[in-house]
C-alpha cells in the first residue's frame, strides 16, 4: 500500500507545491498528488503548476491576505529553484 509520503515522492513535486495545486483546483490533497505527478511528467506541465501557484498568489493579493501571499511567494521561489534545470519553467510573471 502506498502512503501519502510515497505519493508525494512519486509526484516529483514538494508537499507545498501539491497543496497549491489542491487549493487552485479545489480538490483533495491526494487527488492533487496524482494531478501533480501527471503534470510533472508532461511536456509543459511544470509551467501549468507554476501558473496555478501564480493564480493563487494573485487571488491572495486581491483579498489582502499578506500571510498567504508570503507563503505562496516562498512556494514559487522554491519551485523555480527546484525545477529550473529542465528549461521549461520561467519565473517572470
Amino acid at each position: 500500500m502506498l502512503t501519502i509520503d510515497d505519493c508525494i515522492a512519486l509526484s516529483g513535486l514538494t508537499e507545498a507545491e501539491i497543496a497549491a495545486i489542491a487549493e487552485h483546483e479545489h480538490i483533495p490533497f491526494t487527488a492533487a498528488t496524482e494531478l501533480g505527478r501527471c503534470l510533472s511528467a508532461s511536456d509543459h506541465g511544470l509551467d501549468v503548476v507554476r501558473t496555478m501557484v501564480l493564480d493563487d498568489l494573485w487571488v491572495a493579493q486581491r483579498r489582502g491576505d499578506a500571510v498567504h501571499v508570503r507563503e505562496l511567494s516562498g512556494i514559487l521561489d522554491d519551485f523555480a529553484a527546484n525545477h529550473a534545470e529542465d528549461g521549461t519553467v520561467r519565473y517572470d510573471a
